[in-house]
């Protein structure tokens, strides 16, 4: 944690939603004329499209090589860049180029990098979205650089949906080749995704309130207001849950340190919960740098 050189991580698996909260906070970033030094944790992966599809040929049948583990990443970097930015403001950043349109922007292939560069001078803070915000292995410990560690976590066959709508869409897989991924992944989710969500600061879950019992013959994403989020906060001291209720129609408590609501005002209980923290983020580090 930085005083002068904030960090800011979303943490959550593929198909989780992080994308929608990484746009939320880009509002805020704007309104508040923050400005951001973003980091997307998929160029922290370790091998380019098809390198990884020729890693993944070779491995042995039942193999668990996956996107999520430690062999097919770079946590050493990653933990670097963090330690490196809230010592100095500084660091390198790449891009992993997911698709044609990216392509062009980039002027790289699509399915590989862009060269590392260094981040932009003068940054407020950093902020990072991805799949190891908080990922503890080995020699790395992201974990204990962010001032605000963010998990989102919707209940697994919700992501499932999510990840089957978004790859046939957007991506062009079958059904089975999305299946196969999400059984490979499997053990790497639980080893290294599922511990990072006991790591951070709040977690948003989304419950559906449909029938998501099969996912694999969904065709449809629940909407947000088919939807509650649950929402937990790891040390509640300072949240001023009244006024969370009061701004937030339908909610409620369900423990001490989690409220629950309306999945239609997640971006609003975004809003309300980190625009303050944001403001005091920065007001910190105006008076780091004047000292």
């Amino acid at each position: 944690m930085s005083a002068k050189h904030p960090i800011i991580a979303i943490t959550g698996s593929s198909g989780a939603g992080t994308t929608s909260v990484t746009n939320t906070f880009e509002k805020i970033f704007r309104r508040e004329k923050v400005d951001a030094a973003l980091v997307e944790g998929d160029s922290f992966h370790r091998y380019a499209r098809n390198e990884m599809r020729e890693v993944m040929g070779a491995q042995e049948k039942g193999s668990h090589f996956s996107h999520f583990g430690a062999e097919a990443n770079l946590f050493d970097e990653l933990d670097a860049l963090f330690r490196e930015y809230s010592a100095t403001g500084r660091g390198k950043r790449r891009y992993y180029v997911h698709d044609d349109a990216e392509a062009a922007r980039r002027a790289v292939p699509a399915g590989t990098f862009t060269p590392w560069q260094d981040l932009p001078a003068d940054t407020d803070l950093l902020f990072y979205e991805g799949l190891h915000g908080a990922v503890e292995s080995g020699g790395a410990n992201v974990a204990q650089y962010p001032d605000l560690l963010i998990g989102v976590v919707p209940v697994i066959n919700l992501e499932w949906i999510q990840k089957l709508q978004r790859d046939q869409s957007m991506r062009g897989y079958s059904t089975e080749a999305v299946t196969d991924t999400i059984l490979r992944r499997m053990h790497d989710y639980v080893h290294y995704i599922c511990p990072q969500f006991t790591r951070t600061h709040v977690n948003f879950q989304r419950v559906p309130t449909v029938d998501t019992s099969n996912p694999f013959i969904a065709r449809e994403i629940p909407t947000p207001d088919e939807s509650f989020v649950v929402i937990r906060f790891r040390d509640p001291r300072g949240i001023d849950f009244p006024y969370l209720l009061g701004m937030l129609h339908d909610s409620f408590m369900s423990r001490p340190n989690t409220i629950v609501v309306p999945g239609g005002k997640m971006e609003l209980a975004m809003q309300l919960i980190f625009t303050p923290f944001i403001w005091r983020l920065m007001e910190r580090r105006r008076k780091a740098l004047a000292a």
